[in-house]
């Protein structure tokens, strides 16, 4: 069989599945069965699959159909500018969460030498990407999974920014460690009882550690806020994702905590997603 008609065949499976995309996910699952890029796939449609190579690519679009992201079936995610491992332990970054960096680098436009605290690092897309553009930057991140940190180890050492990196593993309320000039975090913040309504392939499949933020979506939230009114210097700055409709109780708790809101961003779908705030 010929790549095109391999992923013919895939797709109307997908499809069949109410998979978003068919098409594109099984010409990103090709690449990955025959160890090519998607560029490879577009290129040569009717070079012919070795077998082994056909088994592979229908393993994945067996797990593709019951919802496994793409992302963990290759095992990578493009975030910022700079691809990422993923792991099914590791929340998958989204564009959304780009509005961290965004703001991180539009506020340390003409500052040097900055060290920098990630509460909750996953993959390590926030804090790599922040350290591979700042090149005299100092990032610690914490997490609270050993797998989370390794995955970020790994990514750190794919970036060339293990150098200026610290990584501990270490609840957010037991963390004591230094004082920051800017603090950023994409803590949990699904309500507990929403996660079962999610997308399917994020119900399923994302880790629930990174997703459930307690009762009112706000458990988590509630300590990262406390900590980094701890830990961040008079002046610094505080770059938080937040929940669609949290804007107005995320907002009392970072004042309650002597912090000064300075902005509030939307994400694509023009939700309220990330908040800045300078500690006073």
């Amino acid at each position: 069989m010929n790549i095109q008609k391999a992923i013919i065949h895939g797709a109307k499976i997908l499809k069949n599945n109410f998979v978003p995309n068919p098409q594109l996910d099984c010409e990103i699952l090709m690449a990955k069965s025959i160890n090519k890029d998607r560029n490879f796939i577009l290129l040569n449609p009717k070079n012919l699959i070795d077998k082994n190579d056909l088994s592979k690519f229908y393993k994945l679009i067996e797990q593709r159909s019951l919802g496994n992201p793409v992302a963990y079936l290759i095992n990578k995610k493009f975030f910022w500018n700079s691809e990422f491992i993923v792991t099914n332990e590791t929340l998958i970054p989204r564009p959304d969460t780009e509005l961290i960096i965004e703001n991180v680098m539009r506020l340390t436009k003409y500052k040097s030498k900055i060290n920098f605290l990630d509460i909750g690092v996953g993959s390590g897309c926030i804090i790599l990407s922040i350290l591979k553009d700042r090149k005299d930057f100092y990032g610690t991140g914490i997490d609270i999974s050993k797998k989370c940190l390794n995955i970020t180890k790994i990514n750190a050492i794919k970036l060339n920014v293990t150098s200026r990196l610290k990584l501990y593993k270490s609840y957010v309320d037991k963390f004591n460690l230094g004082k920051y000039d800017l603090i950023v975090s994409n803590p949990p913040y699904i309500k507990k009882s929403s996660l079962k309504y999610l997308e399917r392939e994020v119900a399923k499949f994302e880790p629930k550690l990174a997703l459930d933020g307690g009762l009112d979506g706000l458990s988590a939230i509630r300590k990262v806020i406390k900590k980094s009114a701890e830990l961040v210097k008079k002046k610094g700055k505080f770059v938080l994702e937040i929940g669609f409709d949290q804007k107005s109780r995320v907002i009392n708790l970072l004042k309650k905590e002597g912090f000064y809101i300075n902005s509030i961003q939307k994400d694509l779908a023009n939700n309220d997603r990330c908040i800045v705030s300078t500690k006073i």
